[in-house]
């Protein structure tokens, strides 16, 4: 307790008098982080490559399989977020969008004189897109194994308007509710967690076109106002929560945008003010704080909204950064971690962006059927064994190779044509 005290008290200190996040960063250049879908395993030869957050790496990995878990049981709540068995699942994507923030801060803060703004959305395209591309095809191929009464559209969506939402899913433009073929009006609705991606291309845009520019001090200023923001919409809001975000409306873009913008850019300042909590055992600690977090009750009912609102944006302005700094201030040591976090970093987004339409058929299933948890659990494993399996399978066969056939086409290309 006395670490974490001294971690945020060090923050108010370091936004007061920071030096340039060049300077900050030469403190900290023998290493680089890696989270999972927000790193580059290999760079052009102008961009030397750095090592990794171990720690950080399984922590994604953990919390994407919280991920799957989470959403395997969602479909025994009737769509009720007060009848959720794990109760805060959903923000883990509160949590990628930190990790995501952190990475980018440290793998390029200190490169924008070596590539140009085209030459960072290239290497940002390389990383997510082809798995994004993956996701939308098992979407399309598991979609009509989804036809239930609470996915009303599926049986009645001819195959040609199924594949044109494929192709758009493929470019990660939103798609409007007009054209939905599910009946939950999402923006990609094969492969529905691919809303999270479209708000980090934003962030990743954002980052590119100006805020990376921003000082400290001024970037601090930006994160308080984003966390004002996330506060509004949980404590005074209408949902106390953050579910949502993944459609092309008024309210569910507020909220994509109060979800992302707070924990991305708060990810940057974490790491350019270089403050980390030295514990031992830190990814066990990390590791626990996560599953605490997520699996907590609900906090007040229907007539008490802002506790829960209260209680998530704790999780995500301080516990997050908190747990983030811990995960970056200590090494993993022994074989056996090291590999169990370089396993859990390597299949992290692979199994967050190709697990939903398992979800889907599953959901599907316990609906039609009305499967009770308890008779449910036993195939709610094997789906979770099965998203692991398909996430390895489309990173060893697919994406690691696809990533490496685009690295030497486009971006040595590129450093050999400067």
């Amino acid at each position: 307790m006395t670490k974490v005290l001294g971690f945020l008290r060090d923050l108010v200190c370091a936004l007061r008098a920071t030096p340039p996040f060049a300077q900050e960063r030469a403190k900290n250049g023998a290493r680089v982080l890696y989270a999972g879908s927000h790193s580059m395993n290999r760079t052009p030869a102008y961009l030397q490559t750095k090592s990794h957050y171990e720690i950080l790496d399984g922590l994604r990995g953990v919390a994407a399989l919280m991920v799957v878990m989470f959403h395997t049981f969602e479909a025994y709540a009737d769509g009720n977020r007060f009848k959720q068995i794990m109760n805060h699942g959903y923000l883990a994507v509160d949590f990628f969008f930190l990790l995501s923030g952190f990475v980018v801060a440290y793998a390029y803060d200190d490169r924008w004189g070596k590539m140009t703004q085209w030459d960072f959305y290239k290497r940002r395209l390389v990383r997510l897109q082809p798995m994004v591309i993956m996701g939308n095809v098992i979407g399309a191929a598991l979609f009509y194994f989804q036809a239930c009464p609470i996915f009303s559209l599926v049986s009645t969506t001819p195959v040609h308007k199924m594949l044109l939402v494929m192709l758009v899913g493929f470019t990660m433009l939103p798609l409007l509710p007009s054209m939905d073929i599910r009946g939950w009006q999402e923006m990609h609705p094969l492969d529905g967690p691919a809303w999270s991606l479209f708000f980090e291309y934003i962030a990743n845009i954002l980052y590119g076109i100006g805020f990376r520019k921003l000082s400290n001090k001024a970037l601090g200023v930006f994160v308080a106002l984003s966390a004002a923001l996330l506060i509004h919409l949980t404590v005074f809001g209408t949902q106390g929560d953050v579910i949502g975000g993944w459609a092309v409306d008024k309210t569910q873009m507020h909220i994509g945008f109060a979800r992302m913008l707070y924990p991305f850019f708060a990810g940057i300042l974490l790491m350019r003010l270089g403050k980390r909590i030295h514990v031992p055992n830190a990814f066990t600690w990390c590791s626990l704080m996560i599953v605490v977090i997520f699996c907590l009750p609900r906090f007040g009912g229907p007539q008490h909204l802002w506790r829960n609102g209260l209680y998530e944006s704790f999780c995500i302005i301080v516990l997050f950064p908190i747990v983030v700094a811990m995960g970056a201030g200590d090494r993993i040591s022994g074989p056996l971690a090291t590999k169990l976090c370089k396993f859990f970093g390597e299949i992290s987004y692979p199994l967050y962006i190709t697990h939903y339409p398992l979800i889907y058929v599953y959901t599907a299933w316990v609906t039609r059927n009305k499967i009770p948890a308890a008779q449910g659990a036993v195939w709610g494993v094997a789906l979770l064994l099965t998203a692991v399996t398909i996430a390895y399978a489309c990173l060893k066969l697919y994406d690691e190779p696809v990533r490496e056939w685009l690295r030497r086409r486009f971006l040595v290309k590129s450093a050999l044509d400067s």
